[in-house]
């Protein structure tokens, strides 16, 4: 088994809607914004290859399917379908992925299963020998979104999904899929049903820690539908990956994609060990336990 960083298509959205509450005099001097108040954010996937003879991705980033008008007001950077590259530069392809695992259905972590935009082609899945991993309370949710998180699914990805027979609702700790080699926890403080997957002594942390300055346990998103909440699961998420030695990868973090949490005489948390990208790396290099 081994475990790689895939960069998928980046995005610049308001470093204010990014960082919540924090006043722009601190996050600033975490990520400099542009001129427009932007910050810079990857879309980042975990690649494990050779997961019981399977090579599982865990999210596809936001790709390259919105119509342009929307790719500018979503700040997606790129055009072409990033995602398909990076794999391309392991080896593979769509078609060489067995399983792909969403933490959630929100555009920018599951927009890459969808091949990128052409004028007047409907939307169209990829990864065709896949099965798709969901939380099920997360899937209920993304069938009827609430009016303040409705636009951040993509209305034909969810009959896509089902329609395509490879569909897997995941209910507890462990999947059928990928029986005990991944663990899932769950989280509702960004998203209802938000799923956390743990495998190899890395866990995947989507928008509950979406990159290092996130670990800050005030520190949360304007786009978290409870933010109270996700503080306190943040807290009890933390304090596991630490008393494990368990590591974080960030999807969102734009200069990190791997690193170990810390925490102080105060009780604060923080990240050392930072890795930039993941290459070729053996889980037992990782620390901690599945």
């Amino acid at each position: 088994m081994e475990l790689f960083s895939i960069l998928g298509n980046s995005q610049q959205l308001d470093g204010g809607a990014m960082f919540g509450n924090a006043p722009k005099a601190l996050w600033s001097r975490w990520i400099a914004p542009d001129g427009e108040n932007r910050i810079p954010l990857a879309c980042r996937s975990l690649l494990v290859k050779d997961l019981d003879g399977r090579n599982v991705l865990f999210e596809t980033g936001i790709g390259a399917f919105f119509e342009p008008a929307l790719r500018g007001r979503y700040g997606v950077v790129e055009s072409r379908h990033v995602l398909l590259d990076s794999l391309a530069e392991v080896g593979l392809t769509d078609a060489d992925i067995d399983v792909v695992v969403l933490s959630h259905l929100h555009f920018d972590h599951a927009g890459g299963l969808l091949a990128a935009w052409e004028k007047d082609q409907p939307p169209r899945l990829l990864f065709p020998n896949a099965r798709f991993v969901v939380g099920a309370d997360h899937w209920r949710r993304a069938l009827q979104p609430h009016p303040r998180d409705r636009a951040s699914f993509v209305p034909e990805l969810q009959p896509l999904l089902q329609a395509s027979g490879r569909l897997e609702l995941v209910e507890g700790e462990f999947s059928q899929t990928l029986g005990k080699a991944v663990r899932f926890s769950f989280s509702d403080g960004h998203t209802p049903g938000l799923m956390l997957a743990e495998v190899g002594g890395v866990v995947f942390c989507a928008d509950l820690v979406p990159g290092r300055f996130w670990v800050h346990l005030p520190i949360t998103m304007g786009y978290d539908r409870w933010p109270e909440k996700l503080v306190d699961e943040k807290r009890v998420f933390l304090e596991d990956k630490l008393a494990r030695d368990v590591r974080l990868f960030f999807t969102h973090d734009h200069d990190c994609a791997l690193a170990r949490v810390t925490q102080d005489e105060r009780g604060r948390f923080g990240t050392v060990d930072e890795r930039r990208v993941l290459r070729d790396m053996p889980p037992h290099t990782c620390g901690g336990a599945a």
